[in-house]
């Protein structure tokens, strides 16, 4: 799957675009879930909030589907670092 299909994920756990919104708080709005989906990247600040969130629903979208592209294992302080 790719990060698209994972925010689609998260907005079924959840049940709507708009109680994702709500969920995550904020100054987020419906319009931003939207155009994330659109564009198919989801602002990395946010994915820990989806996390959290589609956890509590049930079945969780890790920060890692949402953005592979970020180091989250050091972000979380569980990775060890590549030698130099």
């Amino acid at each position: 799957m790719d990060q698209k299909s994972y925010l689609e994920l998260a907005i079924e756990v959840v049940g709507s675009q708009t109680k994702l919104a709500e969920a995550i708080g904020g100054k987020v709005k419906t319009g931003h879930i939207y155009y994330w989906l659109q564009s198919g990247v989801v602002p990395a600040e946010h994915c820990p909030a989806i996390e959290g969130t589609t956890r509590a629903a049930g079945k969780t979208v890790l920060c890692e589907q949402l953005r592979p592209d970020i180091p989250w294992g050091l972000l979380r302080g569980h990775a060890v670092p590549e030698a130099a």
